[in-house]
């Protein structure tokens, strides 16, 4: 099974999405629903996907299991809930139990928004994050550079969980990289429980001005700290439409990929986020 490891859904018109505000992305400001995603799996030879979340609501939640359990092309959530909230377990008994619930597999704050760079740290963030481990369920980093320390520390102290970093903890590749981003990711790599979305790359970079060329260093990195068996494809679709349509930039990373060996590949687009995911005992 050929898997993309992160794409979204989201509609503007209905809710709202704070970090869209920004005039250059007003190209994705519009609905990005499952009838459009569906024709470019299929041209593109990928089987399932898991969606992820975009804002910081349980509705969204909600919403994308519905979507899960009507679609069996879509073999995984990773939402959002309130780590901070004391009654979090209910909450997520309670999701896991709704129609699609079978298929929640992860979650996800969008901690690089948060102004403290140790959010992760705080208390109540940990108490959350117990209850999310408590549920066999996996967590999402999406972090930057910034917020690696935190990272780092958070899957030292939770050895027997599983979290996902997205976007390779998005290197700054427009500005040619940088010795901090490549020391963070491999000292989070080391932990040992964590696997490396291969995703978000392209509009890490020019996005009128990239190629696979560009991107293979920051690949080639992060397949050095995370190993064939920690690396995950994602699109990152629509947000990918800033840079290039989901072909070029499935073409991308998969030319990059293949560098580094058939075997780097193929556990990229559907093994190794099965293993993240749980998604064989999930679906």
């Amino acid at each position: 099974m050929i898997i993309d490891g992160h794409q979204h859904f989201w509609d503007p018109a209905r809710a709202d999405y704070p970090w869209m505000d920004a005039p250059a992305l007003a190209p994705i400001r519009r609905a990005f629903g499952p009838a459009d995603l569906a024709p470019l799996l299929e041209a593109n030879g990928i089987d399932a996907s898991v969606v992820v979340q975009c804002r910081s609501a349980l509705e969204e939640t909600e919403e994308f299991l519905r979507i899960a359990h009507a679609m069996p092309s879509v073999i995984g959530v990773v939402g959002w809930v309130d780590l901070t909230d004391g009654a979090l377990g209910d909450t997520l008994d309670r999701l896991r139990g709704s129609p699609g619930g079978d298929k929640l597999v992860g979650i996800r704050h969008q901690v690089h928004d948060e102004p403290d760079p140790d959010w992760l740290l705080r208390p109540d963030v940990q108490r959350g994050l117990a209850a999310v481990f408590a549920r066999d369920l996996a967590y999402d980093f999406l972090v930057r550079t910034r917020e690696l320390p935190s990272a780092i520390a958070t899957a030292q102290a939770f050895p027997q969980a599983r979290f996902v970093l997205d976007h390779a903890a998005k290197p700054p590749i427009a500005d040619g990289g940088s010795v901090e981003w490549s020391n963070r990711i491999a000292a989070l790599a080391a932990c040992g429980n964590v696997w490396c979305k291969i995703s978000g790359l392209a509009t890490e970079a020019k996005w009128n001005d990239w190629d696979a060329e560009r991107l293979f260093p920051f690949i080639a990195h992060a397949a050095t700290c995370f190993g064939e068996d920690r690396l995950i494809f994602g699109s990152d679709w629509p947000v990918c439409l800033l840079a290039g349509s989901y072909g070029e930039i499935k073409d991308a990373l998969e030319a990059c990929l293949m560098k580094l060996g058939p075997g780097v590949n193929e556990k990229a687009f559907g093994v190794n986020t099965k293993a993240a995911y749980r998604l064989a005992t999930a679906r």
